[in-house]
């Protein structure tokens, strides 16, 4: 009997032999546990010429298809991005897939020893590829690599912990010089950052009407911001309000169950609208794994290809070794104002939410390759959505807290997509060389609560993720999509069919949601 992985179709297998990482921990296809990609220059060239192949019979698939064989063309074969970009390696390196209980613990204890065992063979490829590093890219970078190989488990066997770490250190070295001697200017450019955001999206990007709908987003949601917190502290200045209610948080011992609680309202409240199509399934809340505690939050789904074990919503306490000003500041990000947006982003109707429907998506390609535009949009659009549909005021009633309203959730969507919708602005006017790092935090200074180191590591982030502005880009083609279905469908428009047809594509290239309204 042929494996799954022998069973894809070869153009998707080209894909996927180039992806492994992305492969075993969104598709949850875990043929390929312990592989790593060779991103050498010589293996990213061979990789490339194997892509492409006999035209699929769905047109929509063949469009989806096609649009992520231009992107690594674009990608790795014209833009080189493997040889400037250490992200591209450092995702590599990443055995985090292997903590989540998706297999017995000795499978997955055994795929990562194998992962483990080829950090040399990997390093040794991203030192041959990584020549063009700029400075401020290596200088951002710096402390995830480093980082890479924190936690690893103490029952490795001797031999394959101490190569591992013998090639993590020399990668470490290589990233530190670039810091010291890379050019200094990380700008890909106007036109290449253009043709980086379209390629995967299967559409032409006008970074200046882009930055256009960038700017009119921030002014609706300082706006609407200025609206809500009116009616808390009228006469205040709204962003001082929202920093304060920010500083109001669980302690560190109540991050869980603060995240159960309202994880379990955002399932109950997308059940009972029917806000998604698929609400079965597990979602455990957990403290993220050793590997993953730089991300505050998370979701790691129940791949499409994996047996149907449960989901994880990953919530990151401060670390005990902190000072209690550190721990204070972590803390923020799980304000009693910003933590129910988070859960509904990641869990309902948002990001396990859309993993449920993965599970179900028609056709190889769908479950396979997942636009992060398009699946960071969704959960985007998830926050705001719940908003119209009475989400803040339905936890209010089932709380019973006098001291939390409506208008904490709301004020809590308005600072969350101000934060999106400044990396949108960020990652143009960094790319574009409209604005320099300093400029970008200083404006999310302006326009977020996020102050001082904050403020410019976000900053810093536009430097080696240029499209880190997807969850706007993603939240306003859905919402402008929904518009059209509402014209188009009339009085057969409701949210149930709309979210239905959208989440049958699984996780499209954004210049093809328009097939949700032509087929749903």
């Amino acid at each position: 009997m042929p494996s799954q992985r022998d069973a894809l179709h070869p153009r998707l297998r080209a894909i996927t032999d180039l992806t492994p990482g992305a492969t075993r921990e969104g598709a949850g296809l875990h043929e390929y546990d312990g592989e790593v990609a060779d991103l050498s220059p010589d293996g990213v060239r061979s990789a490339l010429s194997r892509l492409g192949g006999e035209t699929l019979e769905d047109a929509h698939d063949e469009a989806h298809l096609a649009a992520f064989e231009r992107a690594l063309r674009l990608e790795l074969g014209e833009l080189e991005l493997h040889r400037s970009n250490p992200l591209y390696h450092l995702g590599e390196l990443d055995v985090s897939v292997y903590d989540r209980e998706y297999a017995p613990k000795e499978d997955r204890d055994r795929a990562r020893v194998a992962h483990l065992a080829r950090w040399p063979e990997l390093v040794e490829h991203a030192i041959a590829a990584l020549d063009r590093v700029p400075a401020p890219v290596a200088r951002s970078l710096g402390g995830a690599i480093a980082g890479a190989a924190d936690g690893l488990p103490d029952d490795l066997p001797e031999d394959v912990r101490a190569a591992a770490l013998a090639a993590h250190a020399r990668l470490v070295a290589h990233i530190e010089h670039a810091a010291k001697h890379g050019p200094e200017s990380a700008a890909l450019g106007a036109a290449d950052l253009g043709a980086l955001m379209g390629a995967g999206e299967a559409m032409e990007v006008d970074l200046a009407d882009l930055a256009a709908r960038a700017d009119a987003e921030r002014d609706r949601l300082r706006t609407r911001l200025a609206e809500a917190t009116a009616r808390l502290a009228p006469g205040e200045e709204p962003m001082e309000v929202a920093r304060g209610l920010t500083r109001l948080h669980p302690d560190a011992d109540g991050v869980l169950d603060a995240a159960r609680r309202w994880t379990a309202l955002a399932m109950e409240f997308t059940d009972e609208r029917g806000l998604a199509p698929y609400g079965d399934g597990e979602c455990r809340i957990d403290v993220s794994p050793p590997s993953q505690r730089w991300a505050t939050a998370m979701m790691a789904w129940s791949g499409p290809w994996e047996a149907d074990t449960p989901s994880f919503y990953y919530v990151t306490p401060p670390d005990a070794s902190w000072t209690e000003a550190e721990a204070g500041e972590w803390l923020e990000m799980f304000s009693h104002t910003t933590l129910p947006a988070i859960s509904v982003h990641e869990v309902a109707p948002g990001h396990y939410s859309h993993g449920r429907a993965l599970r179900r998506a028609p056709g190889q390609v769908r479950k396979a390759l997942h636009s992060m535009t398009f699946a960071e949009g969704w959960a985007h659009y998830a926050e705001e959505m719940c908003l119209e549909e009475g989400f803040g005021e339905y936890a209010a009633e089932r709380l019973g807290d006098p001291e939390w309203t409506a208008t904490h959730y709301e004020i809590g969507v308005w600072v969350e997509a101000l934060i999106r919708v400044t990396r949108l602005s960020a990652a143009i006017g960094v790319h574009t060389g409209g604005m320099s790092v300093e400029e970008a935090a200083a404006r999310f200074a302006e326009d977020t609560p996020l102050q001082g180191p904050a403020a410019l590591s976000e900053a810093r982030r536009a430097t080696f993720d240029p499209t880190y502005g997807r969850y706007t880009w993603g939240k306003l083609e859905i919402l402008a999509l929904r518009e059209r279905a509402r014209r188009e469908w009339g009085a057969d428009f409701s949210l149930a069919r709309f979210h239905q047809a959208l989440l049958d594509l699984g996780s499209p290239p954004l210049g093809l949601i328009g097939a949700a309204v032509e087929r749903g």
